[in-house]
């Protein structure tokens, strides 16, 4: 793969001083066209030690509006970043629509540095491949625009190079023992890069190798690949009518929710219907319980807190459920140092702007802390869904998207709770007519959760298959029967704690 980035490839400087302003110019107008565009342009700079990825990065910020554009460099882990998994950092950063993250060091960076040390062997750097694929795509299905460049040197270039930076007294504060160590490494370093590249270049994302011995070339080549591209992207959104992906589309069905090709009737018995809503606790019972089930979880969690387990519980359910009541007695037997309550509604500017998981990626907590989500990132294959909101394929493939996040969260050592509150139509009618008597309350009844109500069938079906195909061995669902409030309170925090429990047992095997 690297042989065609050895062919001594120049550029003169008379050539360069000439096209490099038209270059310019033309980079300045594509940021302002892309700037309206309803996609992110994600473009990573790896590449062999000296082979200029800051020089380059510097060079595309001289050249570029940075106003439209971020440039981000991953070294070490922070202490944040360590508390939280792997991809927590590369989320945080990531470009909002119509503009450009520029990535020196990038996802690739730990992978291949693990497997050159010697930490990982072959099956584990293609485990970390597998994650690298499913994570860009995820970002291109959702529109992103996704631009890998591999800045190439070979091993005389790269030891010529560093013995001409050492040499020279202003930049030999550059050159590192482990660059020295890398140096040695080269042959083996060359060969897993290589197959780095062959498993991660796809048709959506391909890898582009540029032969970087000429400062001129490399400059000239990677600045015209990331115009180029970024133009065709453009046109294809114009060939498109300019509609965002996520838009619904009339007349093929994309834009509909599934539910409405599913007839109404001669439904099969479903995991909801299956819940028994009559179970109840008597107000003696539930104090009992209550203060039991309380303490019990306060115990559990300092403990977690003590060996740095962090939890995530997520809450969602029918409006009225007693999503609100369940959380208010959860946290009296937390920390009220150690958790952060996040409700969620319709996404801000900023927020649609970006990946619809970005803002969950956002809040989670550090090891021995705790987020709570009042509604959740489910939002995509429910309201989203059922509203016409995401398109087909956007809520079809978040199920995979949603089961690889949580997955992340797992292996981080972070506990997943996820509960579902289900209560009838008629007790949800009785709630509602409820907090319309009630003036602290009546803010929370709206027209839109009668409207909802009229779709309850379309909802109800979306429930079940986001059960069905999100309730996983590592997060599964726990399906609460809410028509009695203190039932389900009682339920949730004897879940949590057995949950919890199991999660500190494991941690101690």
């Amino acid at each position: 793969m690297f042989e065609i980035a050895e062919l001594g490839q120049s550029l003169g400087d008379d050539e360069y001083a000439r096209e490099v302003p038209v270059l310019r110019t033309r980079l300045l107008e594509m940021q302002q066209a892309l700037k309206d565009a309803p996609f992110p342009v994600v473009v990573l700079i790896s590449g062999s030690d000296g082979s200029g990825k800051g020089d380059m990065v510097n060079k595309l910020n001289e050249w570029m509006d940075p106003r439209l554009m971020r440039t981000f460099a991953f070294g070490d882990k922070t202490q944040d970043e360590r508390e939280r998994p792997d991809y927590w950092r590369f989320w945080r950063k990531l470009p909002a629509k119509g503009r450009i993250g520029l990535y020196v060091g990038s996802w690739y960076s730990d992978p291949i540095a693990r497997r050159v040390a010697g930490i990982t062997g072959d099956a584990g750097l293609d485990a970390e491949l597998i994650r690298i694929r499913l994570f860009e795509r995820t970002l291109i299905a959702d529109g992103a625009l996704v631009i890998k460049l591999w800045l190439h040197l070979s091993h005389d270039q790269q030891k010529a190079r560093l013995e001409a930076l050492a040499a020279d007294p202003l930049t030999r504060w550059r050159v590192t023992d482990k660059d020295r160590e890398h140096l040695n490494l080269y042959k083996t370093f060359r060969g897993i890069a290589e197959h780095t590249l062959r498993q991660t270049s796809t048709d959506v994302a391909p890898w582009v190798v540029v032969e970087s011995g000429d400062a001129n070339y490399r400059n000239f080549t990677v600045g015209m690949h990331i115009l180029q591209r970024i133009q065709h992207h453009l046109e294809h959104y114009g060939r498109s009518s300019g509609k965002h992906h996520s838009e619904k589309d009339s007349g093929d069905g994309e834009g509909s929710s599934h539910s409405d090709s599913i007839p109404h009737i001669h439904r099969p018995r479903t995991l909801l219907g299956s819940l028994d809503l009559s179970q109840s606790l008597s107000k003696d019972e539930y104090q009992q319980q209550l203060e039991f089930w309380q303490g019990k979880l306060a115990v559990l969690a300092r403990e977690a807190q003590r060996q740095a387990v962090s939890m995530v519980i997520v809450l969602e359910g029918w409006d009225a459920a007693g999503k609100g009541g369940v959380i208010r007695r959860v946290i009296p037997a937390l920390d009220a140092r150690n958790y952060q309550v996040i409700p969620i509604a319709a996404p801000t500017d900023e927020e649609r702007d970006h990946h619809y998981l970005w803002r969950f990626w956002r809040h989670l907590p550090r090891d021995g802390k705790v987020t709570i989500y009042d509604r959740s990132w489910y939002g995509r294959v429910l309201v989203e869904r059922v509203e016409g909101f995401a398109s087909q394929a956007e809520w079809q493939r978040a199920f995979s998207e949603i089961n690889d996040f949580e997955s992340q969260l797992v292996e981080h050592g972070t506990l997943v709770s996820k509960f579902w509150l289900h209560i009838d139509p008629d007790e949800q009618l009785k709630r509602f007519k409820e907090r319309e008597k009630v003036s602290y309350k009546r803010h929370k009844i709206t027209d839109e959760d009668y409207r909802n109500r009229e779709r309850g069938t379309d909802y109800e079906t979306a429930v079940n298959e986001m059960v069905e195909r999100t309730s996983t061995e590592l997060a599964p669902w726990h399906l609460i029967a809410a028509n009695n409030k203190r039932f389900a309170r009682i339920r949730v925090l004897k879940q949590l704690c057995e949950s919890l429990q199991q999660r500190l047992k494991n941690e101690d095997n």
